[in-house]
């Protein structure tokens, strides 16, 4: 069995834009970037199907390796039907969202900026475990981390996050 070249350069491509655009935070770009890699699934699985060959029927007298197999196709259509079912999904969520909040960017919230702001782990001050295993133990703690977490707003939040954090 030989393998197109082209069918899986092609797929590889597909993956690659589809993997970017799901790291966006845009819904609609994660939307592009699911239907992207699903269309590459489906030209990789098509490209594992081999060259065309004779319909999966059985003919008297036909040799056996002429045939095409049709597990391939029977994938693909499997995927055509799942990824239809996905997209409608995310369509609805970003309907939705877009009803919700006038915008498809989903937004930080303060846990995130915490996590995001808080050193890397080090082996030696992190090897005991305290009682405790709340991330911040001490409220004032909490509310300076969180003051500091406002601090460092990114401008693609959203603009409610933003006046929430003016009214502090």
């Amino acid at each position: 069995m030989t393998i197109n070249l082209t069918l899986t350069v092609v797929a590889g491509l597909l993956f690659a834009a589809g993997i970017y655009l799901l790291l966006e935070r845009s819904l609609t770009r994660v939307l592009l970037g699911l239907m992207l890699l699903t269309n590459g699934a489906n030209v990789l699985l098509l490209a594992t199907g081999g060259k065309a060959g004779l319909a999966p029927l059985i003919v008297k007298g036909a040799d056996p390796s002429a045939y095409n197999d049709p597990l391939p196709q029977a994938l693909i259509l499997t995927s055509i039907v799942i990824s239809f079912a996905v997209t409608a999904f995310m369509l609805a969520l970003i309907y939705r969202t877009w009803q919700l909040g006038r915008g498809d960017i989903v937004a930080d919230d303060i846990e995130d900026r915490r996590v995001a702001a808080q050193p890397s782990w080090h082996a030696e001050d992190d090897a005991d475990v305290p009682v405790d295993l709340s991330e911040f133990p001490i409220p004032e703690a909490a509310a300076a981390a969180d003051r500091e977490a406002l601090a460092m707003l990114d401008p693609r939040t959203h603009a409610a996050q933003r006046k929430e954090a003016t009214r502090e």
